[in-house]
């Protein structure tokens, strides 16, 4: 008895540890990042006067080939703002054009897409869900977390509160009261409910979004899609080769095997 009062005696001891553990796990992983990263940029919007901004939150479109996932929607009389979050750290490379930016973190580097062309699916979307002028629409790009930008970066792309700065530079009225208030009925009425099963559903459809571009030939300097092409002339004419497609600016070319 003695030795089973000494064991369970321990283990309340210790019992702390196991939650500190599960915690530390879950604090590291993608999930975690993404939704605290939303939760920051979220407190920022909300800094936004209520009476001029209207702020939306978690969306999710359905599209024609599945559905499309949207962070923040700020709808006022001078525009849609679509935001969308980055919570990395690390120092970050890309232009508007590239496809695929860079996160350097010391030695290591890693590919992710361009959040500009991510953001602008969610821009198509809405275009034609809310009926209105795309000059209407603004992409915004928000990073969030301990990084830093070692390219120059469009306006619309910013660091944390940045983001008000951008909105705010639009001052001039879009939209009348009423295109404003529909925006805000369109969405509300159209987007899935929130929950497990929606979430879930777009999360299989990034899946095999992510899958097919894997499978893409990428090239090794700019990380564009390579195309198929043939020799027109010279000493190689008829043959097959692979070509970036941001050709002129990019010129890396493979021999296809």
């Amino acid at each position: 008895m003695d030795l089973i009062a000494m064991v369970m005696n321990a283990a309340l001891q210790v019992w702390y540890i196991f939650p500190v553990i599960i915690l530390t796990f879950i604090i590291k992983t993608s999930w975690f990042k993404g939704v605290f990263g939303e939760f920051q940029v979220n407190l920022i919007l909300k800094r936004l006067p209520q009476d001029e901004y209207h702020l939306i939150k978690n969306v999710t479109l359905p599209t024609e080939d599945g559905t499309t996932q949207i962070d923040h929607i700020v709808v006022s009389k001078f525009g849609v703002f679509i935001v969308e979050t980055k919570n990395m750290k690390g120092w970050i490379f890309g232009s508007a054009n590239q496809k695929l930016w860079t996160q350097k973190i010391f030695k290591y580097s890693s590919k992710f897409q361009n959040p500009i062309h991510q953001n602008y699916k969610h821009l198509k979307t809405l275009e034609a869900q809310l009926n209105i002028n795309i000059d209407a629409l603004f992409s915004v790009v928000v990073f969030i977390g301990d990084s830093e930008f070692k390219t120059a970066m469009p306006e619309n792309v910013t660091y944390a509160s940045g983001c008000l700065s951008y909105i705010r530079s639009h001052s001039v009225a879009l939209l009348e009261q009423q295109q404003v208030l529909g925006a805000i009925k369109n969405i509300e009425s159209g987007r899935l409910e929130r929950g497990f099963s929606t979430n879930q559903a777009h999360k299989t459809h990034v899946r095999e979004i992510i899958k097919q571009k894997t499978n893409e030939k990428r090239c090794t300097k700019c990380g564009s899609g390579m195309v198929l092409r043939e020799a027109k002339k010279g000493q190689h004419l008829g043959s097959k080769f692979w070509g970036c497609s941001n050709f002129p600016k990019c010129r890396i070319v493979e021999k296809c095997n």
